[in-house]
């Protein structure tokens, strides 16, 4: 029998704003600024932030880089146990990725309209054909984490 878990949401916060560091980081460099940190019994196992561009890499969302380092980390492509922390609700493609790895919780900040699968769009993990069951919360600090991403595109608008 499975195990509940147990929610701590200041640690849910601590662990986001990990991933808004990172997301800083990204936009540093030019990316749409999203980071990831994903965390198994406590402990950072793998973090990222988006470097599709700078990797000349169209898969290297924040989500993926995390989750490989974590893998690498864990000498494991299951990942249970873990719990990702997302600046922005995950896209179709993390959303696969996130149910192959195993990963058992997904905590996100801000909603992404367009492309969200969570609950934007499609309500991915809920659908009754996957074969693992992913728990997932949205709106941890989404104002910050839709701030970021809100004030990047701006400076982008503005240079253009």
């Amino acid at each position: 029998m499975r195990q509940p878990q147990i929610i701590d949401r200041s640690r849910d916060q601590q662990f986001m704003r990990l991933a808004l560091e990172l997301a800083a980081q990204g936009a540093a460099m030019g990316e749409v600024p999203v980071g990831a940190v994903l965390v198994q019994h406590g402990q950072v196992i793998g973090q990222g932030f988006n470097c599709p561009i700078s990797g000349s890499d169209p898969s290297a969302h924040a989500e993926m880089v995390a989750i490989r380092a974590a893998a690498q980390t864990a000498s494991n492509y299951r990942l249970p146990g873990s719990t990702l922390y997302v600046t922005l609700e995950p896209c179709s493609m993390c959303a696969g990725l996130i149910v192959h790895s195993r990963i058992s919780r997904v905590v996100y900040g801000a909603l992404e309209p367009k492309a969200g699968v969570v609950q934007s769009q499609g309500q991915f993990f809920t659908q009754g054909f996957l074969n693992h069951r992913v728990i997932f919360e949205g709106g941890v600090l989404a104002e910050e984490c839709g701030t970021i991403l809100s004030e990047f595109f701006k400076a982008r608008r503005a240079k253009a």
